[in-house]
């Protein structure tokens, strides 16, 4: 029933802007609406980082990697990426979305404490191939134990290009380390 009711709440905020439901690398009406989810099985180079306590970057190391997550939206699949968590602070991500649509996002991200961290992530949104608007997401990560997988909660918002927040919506990551 929730996910009917922001269903409707996106549709009614789309057909009052014009803004299509074709969109960029994380914005989830493109998915959920034209069915395009297609999930893949899971199968690093660690830097040292700068400006954070030893006890919060020896914890937040281990994120640094590239990683498979999948991704679900007020409960639903979403989609599945490739994130790659850079020893700087910054991360990109290649998502299982058209490409028309946009599918490359890039963010930046803190050590909260050893287990967990903070992701800010932002992308475009494109309506057939021209920029409409784009999203801002936030995200908070536990870390396993060991260090090789991940899961967490994400809140994200969808702007026009007048910088107009159309839509908000939340979901879930769940990520498996590809490479060490």
């Amino acid at each position: 029933m929730k996910y009917a009711i922001t269903g409707a709440a996106v549709a009614a905020a789309l057909t009052l802007t014009g803004l299509s439901a074709h969109a960029s690398c994380a914005d989830p009406r493109t998915a959920l609406q034209a069915g395009t989810y297609h999930a893949i099985a899971p199968q690093a180079m660690q830097q040292p980082m700068a400006g954070f306590s030893d006890s919060d970057r020896n914890g937040a190391r281990r994120i640094v990697g590239t990683w498979l997550v999948s991704y679900t939206v007020e409960g639903n699949p979403f989609a599945d990426a490739f994130i790659q968590w850079h020893g700087d602070g910054t991360e990109w991500e290649n998502v299982n979305l058209p490409l028309l649509g946009g599918n490359i996002c890039v963010g930046e991200w803190t050590p909260v404490n050893q287990s967990h961290v903070s992701r800010n992530h932002t992308g475009w949104l494109y309506t057939n191939g021209t920029l409409t608007g784009y999203f801002t997401e936030t995200e908070i990560d536990t870390l396993s134990s060991g260090g090789n997988s991940y899961s967490g909660t994400n809140d994200q918002k969808i702007f026009d290009l007048n910088g107009n927040m159309l839509a908000e919506v939340t979901g879930t990551s769940s990520a498996t380390r590809l490479f060490r």
